[in-house]
């Protein structure tokens, strides 16, 4: 895996067919970071998703060189609270190596613009509450709400 260089920009783009492997690397170390082993059957589901133009959930990766360093899963949601499209961010990842130089920030801001040529809304996310770092950019790019979330299996 390469450093990046200043001279090396982050690009974002939508996820191809030909990016599996290195989505798959990275999906992989999401998972490890949250202490979550995903199994063959959910990449796959997953996958089958992303490259399904008809499947609600999307995604953009980015690139800097010809690397894949991070990706963000995402999708628009009905918003009862504006009656119109809202966002929700549902995974955002960058490789270790390459964290600090903005692909997280590159990422939140290429699914705002998208968000927004499609008639706006609010776009939302989750973190945990010990991802410290990744607070840090979330803090600087977006507002802190009050909401706390609860999960139910069901």
């Amino acid at each position: 895996m390469s450093e990046s260089t200043p001279a090396q920009a982050t690009i974002v783009r939508t996820i191809e067919p030909g990016d599996r492997a290195a989505w798959q690397r990275l999906f992989l170390a999401y998972g490890e970071f949250y202490e979550t082993a995903f199994i063959p059957a959910v990449i796959d589901g997953v996958w089958a998703w992303l490259m399904d133009a008809r499947h609600p959930q999307r995604a953009l990766v980015a690139v800097r060189g010809t690397e894949i360093i991070g990706f963000a899963h995402f999708r628009a949601q009905p918003d009862t609270f504006t009656a119109a499209d809202g966002w929700f961010l549902d995974d955002l990842y960058t490789d270790p190596a390459h964290r600090g130089a903005g692909a997280a920030t590159a990422l939140v801001e290429a699914i705002a613009a998208e968000a927004g040529s499609a008639g706006g809304g609010t776009l939302r996310w989750i973190t945990a509450d010990d991802n410290e770092r990744a607070q840090r950019v979330y803090d600087r790019i977006a507002t802190r709400t009050r909401w706390v979330t609860y999960e139910r299996e069901c």
